[in-house]
This record gives structure tokens, C-alpha cells and sequence, in this order.
């Protein structure tokens, strides 16, 4: 089993920063992709960004193209979501998740508790 914890969230002004982290542990991350989503009020969880587990692929949504950087370092067994520009659509509940390399969230059977990121115009 993969226990992951999310950190970092928090409130930053349109334009500003945030980094995330997701630190795992219970068991190594060793094979497995990691990916990043999010979760506005009234809306379905969306696909963020992820990397496999050698961080030779990523892939982004267009949404965040460009603005976002999705990183991990597997010797810390942490995944890191840089986030740059931000805009007010940036702001939900950010979750991390670990599994298969994909944007479709029923590929990643673990599962943080979420950190918050609020944006303000």
C-alpha cells in the first residue's frame, strides 16, 4: 500500500507561484507513474499533469501547458508540481495519485487526501 501527502497548497495572488509537493511512503513508488489533478467546487476532477517513473515522459493538460512543471525525485520518494502564472481557474483541490502513466484518473489506485490552492484575481 502507498500512503501519499500532499503539501504546499495555499493562497497566491493571479500571476504568482506555488510549488507542491507529494511525499509517499508505506511502500517505494518504484515503477510507478505520478500524476497530479485537480478538483474545482461543482466540478469533476480533472487531469493536471504527470510523469512516469523515470521522468523520461510527461504529459500536461492543455489547461496548464506552459505554466506547470511536473517533477520527482525517487530517492526522496516525493513528486513536485511547480506551478507558475497562476490564474484564478487554478484554484481547486490539487490531489496527487499514483499508477499507470495516463490522464484518466481510474489508472492511479492511490490516492492523497488533497491540499488546497486558491488563486485571487
Amino acid at each position: 500500500q502507498v500512503q501519499l501527502v500532499e503539501s504546499g497548497g495555499g493562497l497566491a495572488q493571479t500571476g504568482g507561484s506555488l510549488r507542491l509537493s507529494c511525499a509517499a511512503s508505506g511502500r517505494t513508488l518504484s515503477g510507478y507513474a505520478m500524476g497530479w489533478f485537480r478538483q474545482a467546487p461543482g466540478k469533476e476532477r480533472e487531469f493536471v499533469a504527470t510523469i512516469t517513473w523515470s521522468a523520461g515522459d510527461r504529459d500536461y493538460a492543455d489547461s496548464v501547458k506552459g505554466r506547470f512543471t511536473i517533477s520527482r525525485d525517487n530517492t526522496k520518494n516525493t513528486v513536485y508540481l511547480q506551478m507558475n502564472s497562476l490564474k484564478p481557474e487554478d484554484t481547486a483541490v490539487y490531489y496527487c495519485a499514483a499508477g499507470g502513466f495516463s490522464t484518466k484518473s481510474y489508472n492511479y489506485p492511490f490516492w492523497g487526501q488533497g491540499t488546497q490552492v486558491t488563486v485571487s484575481s
